[in-house]
């Protein structure tokens, strides 16, 4: 076999080399792109990776839920009582049922020996545009205080 000329292998040394720069040039240049847009999303306060996506969304469905929550009615007593003399057992009751702002209803049911009946009175920030009965009163301070009745 013939060795290469050595003009030959200077002459594809220095296309190579050419190749590899300009290469480089190509690869340097993207990088420096790359790096602005990071740089401009991170100044921006946008989130570059996906755990940080996601921290948000939970972030946000936390908030949501929160104020869902705060209209659940979640604050509940039960006051049991004998509603007229002659009958034992307590089974008549007022329940209070109120959310985070002191709204919802009370529910009474009166239990008499022939006959019962349900009566539920609405509850805004915590009072009634109807006459409370003491124990619906009772039923409702203590659903606003966290006492179990």
């Amino acid at each position: 076999m013939d060795r290469p000329d050595p003009e030959t292998l200077a002459w594809i040394a220095a296309a190579v080399a050419l190749l590899a720069l300009l290469l480089a040039a190509v690869a340097w240049r993207r990088l420096r792109v790359l790096d602005r847009q990071v740089r401009r999303l991170v100044a921006a306060g946008a989130p570059t990776t996906p755990e940080a996506d996601r921290l948000t969304a939970v972030e946000e469905e936390t908030v949501r839920l929160r104020a869902e929550l705060s209209q659940a009615l979640r604050h509940v007593a039960v006051v049991r009582y004998d509603a007229f003399g002659d009958m034992g057992g307590r089974l008549s009751f007022s329940a209070a049922l109120l959310d985070d702002a002191g709204d919802g209803m009370v529910v009474s049911s009166i239990h008499a020996r022939g006959e019962s009946r349900t009566y539920a009175k609405g509850i805004v920030d915590g009072a009634s545009d109807v006459v409370l009965t003491p124990e619906e009163r009772q039923a409702l301070d203590a659903a606003r205080t966290g006492e179990t009745g």
